[in-house]
C-alpha cells in the first residue's frame, strides 16, 4: 500500500512542475479514495493553469492533465485511446481503477501505464488515521471508543469512515445509527446481480464452499463475482466481509430475498451435515416457523450448547417456537438453562421432562434435575434423581452423593455394579474416577484420594464449559486438599479450572470461592477477599455457594479480630446453614460457622447442624480426612466459648485421628497445647514446636494465634517475648526490637513504627485486646502505647486522641 508520505511527495512533484509529462494509476476497491485523490491533484494542475480533462470527452491534443476517474466504467474505444496517450511519453495521465471487472482493453491500458510507474495502491486507515479524520470531520478530538467502533465497523475505509462518524455524531450514544447503515443504499443498489447475491448470502453466514451450490454458478462465474465483491469495497484485507456492510446488505435487502436464501442455505447444510450455527443464529427473533427451521434451531442448539449454553437455549426456545414439540426438547433446554446459570428454568424443563412418559431423553432429564439440586445443597434428592436415570456418569454421580450423604455401603453396590459407568467416554471416565477419588478419602489414603482426584480434573478439562456436573473435579480435588494441607495443590487445581471454564457458568462461583478458601488458611487475607467479591458480585448465589460465602466472610472477620463484622454475617449465616443440610462437602464452611458461633456465645442455634455433621462423619467410619477438619473447629468453638471440657473432648478426638496423615498429626498436637493454655499450663518449647507445625501444615494464622495466645498467657518474661517472636515469623513480620529508640525531643508528632500500628488500630474501632491478638502484644503493652502517645501528643480525652491520630495517619483509616 501506498504511504501518505509518497502522496505527498506526488503532489509536490506535480506543483513543482505540472507540465512534465507524468503517468500514473491509482487502484483501489471502491470507497478507498481514488476519487479525492485525483480531485486533489486536479486542483494543483488548475492553480498552475494547467486545463484538466476527465478523460470522458475527447483528448487533447497537448498542455492539457487528463484525469480520469472510474477507468473500469470506460467502453473499449475510450480505454484504447487512454493507451495510446499513456504510450506516447508525452502525456500527463492519471487514471483510477477498481481491481474489477478487467476486461481486455483495461488490461492493456493499466500495463501501459505500469510500464511507466507501479501504480499507487490505496489501502485502509490505520487507527491513527481514523482518528485525525474523525477529528476533523467533528471539530474536536474523538473518543477512543468512537475511535474503536468506527475501526472495526469499516476496517478503515475512508468512505465508511466519514459515513459513520459524521452519523454517529448525530446520536447521544457510541453505536451504529440507522442512517449509517441507510447510507449504504447506493452501494447496495449499484451491485452486479451475481456480487448482490454472493455478499447476501455471505451476510446471512454462508460459508465460501457453500456459495456454489446456493447460487447455481460455476467455478468461473463465481471467482469473477468474488473479484467483483473484494472490488466493491465491502469486504475487508483478508476477504471478511464488513461488519457495517452486513448490516447494510440484510437491512436493505427485501425479507422475502433473504428468507429464500437462508431456506436454501440451510437445506443443504442440513443435507450435508454442515454447521448450521452462523446460519441460523441471524434468524432468532425473526417470524419464521415450519419443520425446516425447527429442526435448523435443534441442531443450531446443539453446535451452541459447548461454548454458549445461553444461545443454545434461545436456539431451543426458537425451535420449539418454529413447530418442534416441547417435550422433545426439554431435556436439552434444561441442561443449557443450568449450565448458563439459570438453575430455575433449568429445573422447570427438567422436571417437565421427567414427568411425562412421552418425553425423550427422560434419563437426562433427571440427570440435568440431579446437578441443580446438588448445586442447591440437596445432596440426597440429588442422589435419588442421579439412581433414578442410571444412564452413562449418573451411576457414579449417584455414588458420589451416597458418600456425601454418608451411605458408603450403597456407594460400594452402586459402584460395583458391571458397566455401572456407561461407554467410556471423558465424562464418564471422570465421574467414575470422582466417585473413587472421594471414596478414597473417606476409606482409604489422602494422597490417593488426592492424586485421584486431581486426574478425574485434567481429564475432564478438555470439556471445559459445557458439561453439568453436581460438583467439578477441580472443586472435590480442592476440598481434600484443604482438609488435608495439600494448599498448593487446591489452587493449582482451582486455577487450572478458573482457566478452563470447567463446569460452565454454574460451577465457577465454587471455584473462585475454594480459591479464596485456600488463601484465607494459608493467611492470604487480601487475595481471599478478592476471589470472595469476585465470586459474590454477580447476583443471588445458590445455598450450597452461599454457605461457602458466608463461611469464608466469617472466617476473614474472625481472623481480623472485627467482632461488629462477625456479628453482621452470623444473621445471614444461620439462614444460610438452615438452607443447606449437612453433607459431607459442605464440613468446612460448617466447621468455621461453629467457630463463628462459640465467638458468639450462641453456639445453640448450631447445635443440631453440628450434631448431623457429626452423625454423618461417624456414618462413614469417622474418616480422619474429613473428620479432623471438623473437630478441629469444634474445639476452637469450645474454647471461644469458654467450654474447655468439650474443647478436651475435640481434641482427643483429633489425637485419635493424628496417625493417619502428617496433617492429622500437626492438628492433632495444636489442640493438645492449646487445651493445656486453657487451664493455665504454658510449655514454651512445646508450644512454638506445635505452632510452627501448624504452619508448616499450612495453617499459617492458626499457627502464629497459637503462640501468640501462649504469650498472652504465659507469667514468664522470657518466654513471652519468645512467644512473640515465634508468632511474628510465622505471620512473616519483621523481629520488633527489645527497644523502641527514644523519639526526639524536637518531633514530639513522629510515631515509632510499633506505635503507627497500634495508631491505625486503635482509630480503626479495636479494643485493646483485639488489637493485642492482631500484633501478638499483650493489651497491657497496647495500652502502654496507648498511653505513651496521648502524654507526647498532649491529649486530654480520647476523643482529642483520636482526632490527632487521624491527623498524623493522614485520614487513611
Amino acid at each position: 500500500m501506498v504511504l501518505e508520505s509518497d502522496l505527498r511527495q506526488l503532489d509536490e512533484s506535480i506543483a513543482a512542475d505540472p507540465s512534465a509529462p507524468r503517468v500514473v494509476g491509482v487502484r483501489a476497491p471502491g470507497g478507498y479514495g481514488k476519487t479525492a485523490l485525483l480531485t486533489r491533484w486536479a486542483k494543483i494542475y488548475r492553480d498552475a493553469g494547467v486545463p484538466v480533462y476527465d478523460g470522458r470527452q475527447e483528448l487533447p491534443a497537448r498542455d492539457a492533465a487528463v484525469l480520469v476517474d472510474d477507468a473500469h466504467q470506460l467502453d473499449d474505444e475510450r480505454l484504447r485511446a487512454l493507451r495510446a496517450l499513456a504510450a506516447s511519453g508525452s502525456a500527463q495521465l492519471a487514471i483510477a481503477y477498481r481491481p474489477w471487472p478487467r476486461r481486455a482493453a483495461l488490461t492493456d491500458l493499466v500495463e501501459a501505464v505500469t510500464r511507466v510507474r507501479p501504480p499507487v495502491l490505496l489501502g485502509p486507515l490505520s487507527r491513527a488515521q481514523i482518528g485525525e479524520r474523525a477529528g476533523l470531520l467533528l471539530g474536536a478530538k474523538p473518543s477512543e471508543d468512537l475511535v474503536d467502533l468506527v475501526g472495526k465497523q469499516t476496517g478503515g475505509v475512508p468512505r465508511f469512515v466519514d459515513r459513520l462518524v459524521k452519523a454517529v455524531s448525530e446520536t447521544a450514544d457510541c453505536s451504529v445509527p440507522p442512517s449509517a447503515v441507510e447510507g449504504f443504499r447506493y452501494e447496495v443498489d449499484n451491485l452486479d446481480d451475481d456480487v448482490r447475491r454472493v455478499l447476501l448470502a455471505t451476510a446471512l453466514g454462508a460459508a465460501t464452499d457453500l456459495l456454489v451450490s446456493l447460487l447455481g454458478l460455476d467455478l468461473d462465474a463465481l471467482g469473477d463475482a468474488m473479484d467483483g465483491a473484494r472490488a466493491s469495497g465491502l469486504l475487508d484485507d483478508y476477504g471478511v466481509l464488513l461488519p457495517i456492510a452486513q448490516r447494510a446488505l440484510i437491512a436493505l435487502s427485501p425479507w422475502e430475498r433473504r428468507l429464500s436464501l437462508h431456506q436454501r442455505l440451510i437445506e443443504i447444510q442440513l443435507a450435508r451435515s454442515g454447521a448450521l450455527l452462523p446460519l441460523v443464529r441471524p434468524l432468532l427473533g425473526a417470524p419464521v416457523s415450519g419443520p425446516l427451521f425447527a429442526s435448523a434451531f435443534k441442531v443450531a442448539g446443539d453446535e451452541a450448547l459447548a461454548e454458549s449454553p445461553a444461545l443454545a437455549a434461545r436456539l431451543f426456545a426458537a425451535a420449539v417456537e418454529a413447530g418442534e414439540p416441547a417435550l422433545s426438547l426439554a431435556a436439552r433446554r434444561a441442561e443449557a438453562a443450568a449450565l448458563s446459570g439459570d438453575l430455575d428454568s433449568g429445573l422447570r424443563l427438567a422436571d417437565q421432562a421427567i414427568a411425562a412418559e412421552a418425553a425423550a431423553d427422560r434419563a437426562h432429564g433427571a440427570s440435568v434435575a440431579a446437578a441443580v439440586l446438588a448445586h442447591r445443597g440437596l445432596l440426597s434428592s440429588s442422589t435419588e434423581l442421579y439412581r433414578w436415570a442410571g444412564e452413562g456418569s449418573a451411576i457414579p454421580f449417584a455414588a458420589l452423593g451416597l458418600i456425601g450423604t454418608g451411605r458408603l455401603a450403597e456407594a460400594d453396590e452402586l459402584l460395583s455394579r458391571p458397566g455401572s459407568g456407561g461407554p467410556p467416554t471423558l465424562l464418564a471416565g471422570a465421574a467414575r474416577q470422582l466417585a473413587q477419588g472421594v471414596r478414597e478419602s473417606v476409606a482409604g489414603s489422602a494422597t490417593t484420594a488426592l492424586a485421584t482426584l486431581t486426574r478425574a480434573a485434567v481429564l475432564i478439562e478438555p470439556l471445559g464449559r459445557n458439561v453439568l456436573l453436581p460438583d467439578t473435579p477441580a472443586a472435590l480435588a480442592a476440598l481434600v486438599a484443604l482438609h488435608c494441607g495439600e494448599f498448593t495443590v487446591a489452587e493449582s487445581v482451582l486455577r487450572r479450572a478458573i482457566d478452563s471454564g470447567m463446569g460452565g457458568a454454574i460451577a465457577a462461583r465454587r471455584h473462585l470461592l475454594l480459591r479464596g478458601w485456600t488463601a484465607m488458611l494459608r493467611g492470604g487475607f487480601d487475595a481471599a477477599r478478592s476471589d470472595l467479591l469476585a465470586a459474590t458480585s454477580s447476583g443471588p448465589m445458590e445455598p450450597r455457594d452461599w454457605l461457602l460465602a458466608t463461611g469464608l466472610e466469617i472466617g476473614l472477620a474472625r481472623r481480623d479480630s472485627d467482632l461488629s463484622a462477625l456479628r453482621t454475617v452470623w444473621d445471614r449465616a444461620r439462614e444460610a446453614i438452615v438452607r443447606h443440610p449437612a453433607d459431607l462437602f459442605a464440613l468446612l464452611p460448617l466447621g468455621e460457622l461453629a467457630v463463628a458461633a462459640g465467638r458468639l456465645h450462641d453456639s445453640s442455634r448450631l447445635a443440631p447442624h453440628l450434631a448431623q455433621a457429626t452423625e454423618l462423619v461417624q456414618q462413614l467410619g469417622n474418616p480422619p480426612l474429613w473428620s479432623t477438619a471438623l473437630s478441629w473447629s469444634r474445639m476452637h468453638a469450645a474454647v471461644l466459648d469458654e467450654h474447655p471440657e468439650d474443647a478436651a473432648r475435640h481434641a482427643a478426638d483429633l489425637a485419635g485421628l493424628a496417625a493417619a496423615h502428617p496433617y492429622c498429626a500437626a492438628v492433632a498436637d495444636a489442640a493438645r497445647v492449646w487445651v493445656k493454655l486453657l487451664a493455665g499450663d504454658v510449655d514454651p518449647v512445646e508450644t512454638e514446636s506445635a505452632a510452627r507445625a501448624l504452619a508448616a501444615a499450612g495453617l499459617v494464622w492458626d499457627g502464629a494465634r497459637l503462640a501468640g495466645q501462649a504469650a498472652i498467657r504465659t507469667t514468664d518474661r522470657a518466654a513471652m517475648v519468645a512467644l512473640l517472636d515465634c508468632a511474628r515469623i510465622i505471620q512473616g513480620r519483621q523481629q520488633e526490637p527489645q527497644q523502641e529508640a527514644p523519639m526526639a525531643a524536637d518531633n514530639a508528632t513522629t510515631l515509632s513504627d510499633r506505635e503507627r500500628e497500634v495508631a491505625e488500630l486503635v482509630v480503626s474501632g479495636l479494643t485493646y485486646k483485639q488489637i493485642g491478638e492482631k500484633l501478638f502484644i499483650s493489651a497491657k503493652t497496647v495500652e502502654y502505647h496507648v498511653a505513651r502517645m496521648r502524654q507526647r501528643l498532649g491529649s486530654d480525652t480520647r476523643s482529642d486522641l483520636l482526632n490527632q491520630l487521624r491527623g498524623l495517619l493522614g485520614n487513611r483509616v
